[in-house]
């Protein structure tokens, strides 16, 4: 099997066969969120399967294929669905196209995902900046000897996602009247629900949202020295004296229905970006 490094050339190279550009971002979409990428001149589109050593999206609504073009003015890389633990995929695995953005000549990642609220503050369809994350997943994406071509030993995580950026989409949503917070994101394995019990764990630690993704992502983001936008949908409320039981086929609905506000969001951002660059 390839070393991570000599993966990271393989699928670079494979990309670069399809498509000349070079990403100022890359974007990965989650679950009911896919349509973003409609809003992109597209320039490529290539599916996972055909990409060496990336996996196979196996989750529900998930398109499985990277969208290369270019979104307010920039070159950009989207992912049409991502890739999780509970696949029975590695966190290397997980991450690599978090490396790829990176070796592609990316400087920004922006990552989505649908969650599950737990302050009773907030509401189903709000959108959630998110300002940091507890990772809960038993597992790190760099555990194993350091690659130095890569990124350091021991990455500082003091600030794993940009405040500028989330301070930006805050005064975005602002003028578009969408409600969004900044909040605390806990991550765990999945593929269960949480409990009761595990749900009043995780709000008492001091999480606002909880999920199975983008803990990862953004851990290799880090390494890598990419700076990290993450935004989240509420898509269902997790409040223990008040749970009920979830439903996929709802959560989807609500994630698809909270579309339009995450691309004005990641569009007012990428103009942002844009405009930085003239």
């Amino acid at each position: 099997m390839l070393e991570l490094y000599d993966q990271i050339q393989e699928a670079c190279q494979f990309i670069r066969s399809q498509w000349d550009g070079q990403p100022h971002a890359g974007i990965i979409l989650g679950t009911g969120l896919g349509s973003l990428a409609a809003q992109i001149d597209v320039e490529a589109a290539i599916d996972y399967g055909e990409i060496p050593n990336f996996p196979t999206s196996t989750a529900i609504s998930h398109a499985g294929r990277l969208v290369c073009g270019r979104l307010e003015g920039l070159s950009v890389m989207a992912m049409e669905g991502r890739f999780h633990m509970y696949e029975g995929y590695s966190l290397k695995q997980v991450t690599l196209p978090v490396r790829v953005f990176k070796e592609m000549g990316a400087e920004l990642m922006i990552v989505s995902s649908a969650v599950g609220g737990m302050n009773p503050l907030h509401s189903t369809g709000d959108i959630i900046v998110v300002d940091d994350h507890i990772n809960l997943m038993g597992d790190n994406p760099l555990i194993g000897i350091n690659d130095d071509r890569l990124g350091p030993r021991f990455p500082d995580m003091s600030a794993p996602y940009d405040q500028e950026l989330g301070r930006i989409v805050l005064e975005i949503a602002r003028k578009h009247d969408i409600v969004a917070h900044r909040g605390v994101h806990s991550v765990v394995s999945g593929p269960n629900l949480e409990t009761r019990a595990e749900y009043r764990f995780l709000r008492a630690i001091g999480a606002d949202t909880v999920g199975m993704s983008m803990a990862p992502e953004v851990i290799v983001a880090v390494h890598a020295g990419l700076r990290s936008l993450g935004l989240s949908v509420i898509t269902d409320m997790c409040l223990p004296d008040a749970l009920k039981p979830a439903i996929v086929e709802e959560i989807i609905e609500v994630a698809n229905a909270a579309e339009p506000k995450l691309t004005t969001l990641v569009c007012g951002v990428l103009a942002h970006e844009a405009s930085r660059q003239t």
